[in-house]
């Protein structure tokens, strides 16, 4: 009782300090929650023309699924004037009232501004459920999906960032998922599974950069593939035990990345789904897959998911289904 009386304490803080989530998101009445991954979107305010193509499929996507939620998972703009390419890429959430979020990948900071300046500018937009930002770097964050029959909480989606690049000159190439951020997973997993009666809620995470389970998963014959697998898997050279931190706690079903532009699969890593999104962006940067958007959507009250790849004038890929299309 005592530490239940904690834990509840932990998230009023929480909600005191900034970190709330600014709206609710519900199972619907018939239990199905849509998600829609919108990654590297690679919008260039100075080149429209080749970017236009992304914000054609934004909003046939958006028109023909009417998600729930829409999460765009890094390297959304890419050219100065950034602030002004966000206005453009997050409208066609904001003008169809769909809340969304995101998180930043490789390149999004590389121009204007900062990591921090970045997230402050897009918490603020409407119906964004980023929460406000309390310390001096873009946090990481979960937002909850409430029941459809109640108040309770019934599902979380983890939103971390990836970073960058090391800093580390004797282990070059993509920096990784910090101590305290694994830390932080950590601690809220335990919390909202404490509050649960000590069951795991179902979860997903979104981040930019795939972690190196995604690599050891496709070096595993036995392991199905659903998807195109286009090139190799671009994730940083060591280690940082993310993967074992979400095994341990139990409650992330599916990892959700982007980063590899000619990857779209999924496939199931010692019962955890790894998948990418698909491509969205214009002809900006390398691609040679025709540009589109993953769709996962959650059943209420069970661990388990489907999810497939949409791409233009209503054609559809990939279908899969949680943990069944893989056991």
């Amino acid at each position: 009782m005592y530490k239940k009386l904690v834990l509840c304490l932990a998230v009023l803080f929480s909600a005191l300090t900034g970190s709330a989530q600014k709206d609710v998101l519900k199972f619907s009445r018939d239990g199905k929650f849509k998600i829609v991954q919108f990654t590297d979107v690679h919008y260039k305010y100075d080149d429209q023309a080749n970017s236009q193509i992304s914000l054609e499929r934004i909003n046939e996507v958006l028109d023909a699924e009417h998600p729930d939620f829409v999460i765009f998972t890094g390297d959304v703009v890419v050219s100065n004037e950034t602030f002004k390419g966000l206005d453009i890429v997050l409208e066609p959430c904001i003008k169809r009232n769909i809340p969304f979020g995101v998180v930043f990948g490789n390149h999004d900071d590389e121009y204007d501004y900062a990591r921090p300046e970045l997230y402050d500018y897009i918490a603020k937009k409407k119906g964004c459920l980023m929460p406000a930002r309390a310390g001096d770097v873009a946090p990481d964050y979960v937002l909850t999906v409430k029941s459809s029959k109640d108040k309770k909480n019934a599902a979380l989606l983890y939103c971390i960032d990836s970073h960058s690049y090391t800093k580390i000159k004797s282990v070059p190439g993509y920096d990784w998922i910090k101590l305290d951020q694994i830390i932080w997973y950590r601690n809220k997993s335990m919390e909202f599974t404490e509050l649960n009666e000590g069951v795991p809620l179902p979860a997903l995470a979104f981040f930019h950069i795939p972690i190196p389970e995604y690599k050891d998963a496709v070096m595993e014959d036995k392991n199905r593939l659903f998807g195109v697998k286009g090139e190799g898997v671009a994730c940083p050279t060591t280690n940082s035990g993310l993967f074992t931190a979400i095994k341990e706690c139990g409650d992330v079903m599916g990892t959700f990345v982007g980063h590899d532009h000619n990857n779209d699969y999924a496939v199931a890593y010692k019962e955890v789904l790894l998948a990418y999104g698909r491509y969205t962006g214009g002809n900006t940067v390398y691609n040679n897959l025709a540009n589109g958007a993953r769709v996962i959507i959650l059943q209420e009250g069970e661990r388990k998911f489907d999810s497939y790849i949409r791409l233009a004038d209503g054609e559809i890929e990939s279908r899969i289904s949680y943990p069944g299309s893989f056991y």
